[in-house]
């Protein structure tokens, strides 16, 4: 049970993690629309880009919550009784 209370990533790997995480998917939503340019009406294209950037925002702010230095919970030992 103690294993499960670690922290998997620290306070910079998860920043960065969050950061890049968040690039690379506006990087692929930038793509996106520009390869549908031509084949895809305007309003199907922003739905397309939407939920890539609403993927790319979720998964920076969870591995930014993974990044904080805060524990999750407080220790056992901690707890009123």
């Amino acid at each position: 049970m103690i294993l499960l209370d670690a922290n998997p990533l620290a306070g910079g790997i998860g920043i960065f993690a969050g950061v890049a995480f968040l690039l690379i998917f506006l990087a692929i939503a930038f793509i996106a629309f520009k390869l549908l340019k031509r084949t895809v009406k305007m309003a199907l294209r922003i739905v397309i880009v939407a939920i890539i950037i609403a993927i790319a925002v979720a998964g920076s702010a969870f591995f930014l919550t993974l990044g904080t230095s805060k524990p999750a919970r407080p220790p056992a030992h901690s707890q009123p009784k």
